[in-house]
């Protein structure tokens, strides 16, 4: 079991009405591999520039990750600022540096490349076209994406869902990429294309799994207070894919749990900046949490209940 993620390594600063932090862990692959690490190893690729405090991410190595594929690059390191509105579902770019970032070509070592799985992070489709170059097998893929590159590498994004299991995107994504304003008809034109599982994230709404049968909707944890909402949908991803590699399950009963614990997994990040709330979580903090979300969403259909006529 390993889960090999490509993505970004950044330094976020972050405003939201309840507070504010600068020079905190963020990124596509931190927030990922923190969530998938409470579950399954992990194994990161990315660059960092020589300004950033790696020192920071050896919680990460305690939690089972390895650390070995990130890059250390002469320069600054990805940085990004953004400002959240008592709406947290949007948000405001102030500013993005992306520093090294902004000339990152993966290379995968060789001891991660018979990864398991692998999680292509928000980056250009045709970077994550390479990465899968360079592993040998993996039996599970998924990937995520954003607008930017819906619009600016569509054909690269196109070839690369050829190759893809699993796509995760937000509804507005969704849309955008299929050119329709109905979501189900979207996922549907997606899986045509090559994944048989779409995830499309609603923020604090939750999130629907659209399988090659089925529907599948899991709701947002309902939190009394949330500091920052910045790495929710990767720490979504990486409860999600980590649950789906720790039990090696792929009938639909497995999805539907794995959107629990990507759920559960989002739900636990947001309740502090950075990544603050992942470092140590217990695993019986994680499965009470599931038992909640069970209680929740589970009901008896009372046979008979319905007036006829």
């Amino acid at each position: 079991m390993s889960i090999l993620v490509v993505g970004s390594v950044a330094l976020d600063h972050v405003e939201t009405p309840f507070g504010s932090a600068e020079e905190v862990l963020g990124g596509s692959a931190v927030f990922f591999g923190a969530a998938a690490s409470l579950l399954t190893p992990a194994q990161i690729v990315g660059v960092i520039g020589s300004d950033y405090p790696m020192e920071k991410l050896r919680f990460l190595e305690q939690q089972g990750v390895d650390l070995s594929g990130i890059e250390t690059a002469e320069g600054e390191s990805f940085r990004w600022k953004g400002r959240y509105s008592y709406d947290l579902n949007e948000r405001d770019t102030i500013w993005t540096q992306l520093g090294v970032f902004a000339h990152f070509r993966p290379r995968i070592p060789d001891a991660f490349r018979d990864a398991r799985t692998v999680f292509l992070g928000n980056i250009d489709p045709r970077l994550q076209l390479d990465v899968l170059e360079q592993v040998r097998s993996p039996e599970l893929i998924a990937c995520d994406t954003m607008n930017f590159w819906i619009d600016g590498s569509r054909e690269a994004l196109l070839e690369l869902l050829e190759r893809v299991h699993i796509l995760l995107v937000n509804d507005a994504e969704a849309r955008q990429l299929a050119d329709d304003p109905n979501l189900l008809r979207a996922a549907r034109w997606i899986q045509a294309r090559g994944p048989r599982w779409v995830v499309v994230k609603k923020g604090e709404h939750g999130a629907i799994l659209f399988g090659p049968d089925s529907v599948f909707f899991v709701p947002g944890y309902p939190l009394e207070q949330v500091f920052d909402p910045t790495g929710a949908g990767d720490s979504f991803a990486g409860g999600f894919v980590g649950y789906l590699d720790w039990t090696g399950g792929r009938t639909d009963d497995d999805f539907r749990r794995a959107m629990v614990y990507g759920s559960a997994l989002g739900s636990f990040a947001v309740e502090a900046f950075s990544v603050d709330r992942l470092i140590g979580l217990e695993p019986n903090e994680v499965q009470d949490r599931i038992r909640q979300f069970r209680e929740m969403t589970v009901f008896e259909l009372e046979v008979g209940a319905a007036r006829d006529g």
